[in-house]
């Protein structure tokens, strides 16, 4: 397995493929379902976690009927995803090396998330992670969200890299969508969904950690050092 190219830059997603905030999700979730007395079925808030706000609210209205309580159910949502982030907000394998690689290759390097600019740097900030990435395209920075190519392509342009230049990683199916039509090299990273046949059709590879990614990256230096 060899990338297609070397890569000028490598765009990050950042829920699930950075920080393990999407097992964190899941449990808020359910924490607030079981709090408000709100059966919420499992599959559903699989389905809503790693998508715009705005998105997740309309599919849960869509499926618990208009008089489900929306915004109450949120606000508990966040309030116990804060307190289990305070505390168990833990980096994904291959994290630190993986930056460490690029650091070394002088690579640029931007997250481009679905996330609030405040909610990346504040996880960014618990591991000391908020200088290592030389830009940040979160919600609100975009037209469209993902799976729209508008994320990726914003931070291919604010690291000034076109996008065929860029090395995306993404561990949802939306993520895998929005980089790939945006033209980019992509890796996807599974967390809590695996990839489908049109998924992985997407992809240019699909790997089982970061640590693979370096891998990737360091074959893609030696074949240009002996071209």
């Amino acid at each position: 397995m060899t990338l297609p190219r070397m890569p000028a830059a490598v765009i990050f997603d950042m829920d699930g493929l950075i920080f393990d905030t999407e097992a964190l999700y899941q449990e808020a979730f359910l924490a607030a379902a079981a709090l408000a007395g709100h059966d919420v079925p499992a599959a559903i808030i699989r389905r809503a976690i790693g998508v715009p706000w705005a998105r997740s609210r309309v599919f849960l209205v869509e499926h618990m009927g208009a008089s489900f309580p929306i915004d109450a159910y949120f606000t508990q949502m966040a309030a116990h995803f804060d307190r289990l982030a305070a505390s168990q907000l833990r980096l994904k394998p291959g994290v630190v090396e993986l930056l460490d690689l690029l650091d070394a290759l002088g690579l640029p390097r931007c997250i481009a998330t679905s996330s609030a600019q405040a909610t990346v740097r504040a996880h960014l900030s618990v591991h000391g992670l908020t200088e290592r990435f030389h830009a940040v395209v979160g919600h609100g920075d975009y037209a469209a969200s993902k799976p729209a190519p508008d994320p990726f392509l914003t931070a291919a342009d604010r690291l000034r890299v076109d996008p065929s230049c860029c090395l995306a990683l993404e561990d949802s199916h939306n993520g895998v969508r929005s980089a790939s039509a945006a033209g980019m090299m992509t890796l996807m990273v599974p967390d809590l969904l695996e990839p489908t046949p049109e998924i992985r059709s997407l992809c240019t590879a699909v790997v089982d950690d970061l640590h693979a990614v370096g891998d990737l990256i360091r074959g893609a230096v030696a074949s240009r050092s002996t071209a």
